[in-house]
């Protein structure tokens, strides 16, 4: 009986030494708890061990560091990685979506996370890092297809792809924090790249949220219409989404 009470006292006290406001302390522990549930329903009771320390390394790497919402950033990656578990990821995947911001904004590059987590999930930090210095800017459709093609060739492992896709499905589940300006670029951003991507990924549940976000975000208007059509519409979701979308650029 008392081996889990010192673990519960040792999770209580990392997470004191984090520089997280005491109003969000709570929340950062439910939300690391409940990570760690859903892992724990197909992963072994070590793995989940592993991704809990995780959980406190990004936090402790991303402390005192808050996104324009207000909320602490771990929440972030947090989210990223609780996208992945739902669609039951490997451990080395939750990991490197922990971990996926650290080479790019912290103290920690791509050695130490070796050497902390693995070569492997190290990989693929450092293949989500080189993705995010990509920026997209043409209307083009010859353009946003070559862009496709790049995105998907630099990343050398698929997973980099999907820490990236889960990634921007939350930065889209949050956008509403961002300028007006910012949030019409990344919308149609996602439109143009990612979704297609997710798409031919085969992650058709990813891509029809990140279309829909793309859309309320870009038109809310025409969007409020294509739902409306699509209540009222047989046949393909996908199809009425393209054509109203061409609708859009015409």
């Amino acid at each position: 009986m008392s081996a889990p009470l010192r673990d519960v006292r040792n999770e209580l006290q990392q997470l004191r030494k984090l520089a997280v406001d005491d109003e969000w302390l709570d929340d950062l522990r439910l939300r690391i708890d409940d990570l760690c549930a859903i892992v724990g329903e197909y992963l072994e009771p070590e793995s989940v061990g592993q991704l809990r320390e995780g959980c406190y390394f990004a936090a402790e790497a991303h402390a005192g560091v808050y996104r324009k919402s207000g909320e602490p950033y771990i929440f972030h990656p947090l989210a990223v990685a609780r996208i992945l578990a739902n669609v039951r990821f490997e451990l080395e995947t939750l990991l490197a979506a922990l971990l996926h911001d650290v080479i790019e904004d912290t103290q920690y590059d791509k050695e130490h996370l070796s050497a902390r987590f693995g070569p492997e999930v190290a990989e693929l930090v450092d293949g989500v890092s080189k993705l995010t210095h990509i920026h997209f800017n043409s209307k083009l459709e010859a353009q946003a297809e070559n862009f496709r093609k790049m995105f998907l060739a630099m990343a050398k492992d698929l997973r980099v792809i999907m820490i990236k896709l889960a990634d921007r499905l939350h930065n889209m589940r949050t956008l509403s924090a961002m300028r007006p300006d910012s949030r019409r670029r990344i919308a149609r951003e996602t439109l143009e790249i990612y979704a297609p991507i997710a798409g031919r990924l085969g992650m058709n549940h990813l891509r029809q949220e990140l279309e829909d976000l793309g859309l309320s975000h870009l038109h809310p208007f025409r969007f409020r219409v294509l739902q409306e059509a699509v209540r009222k519409m047989s046949g393909n979701r996908h199809e009425i989404v393209s054509q109203m979308e061409a609708r859009i650029d015409t």
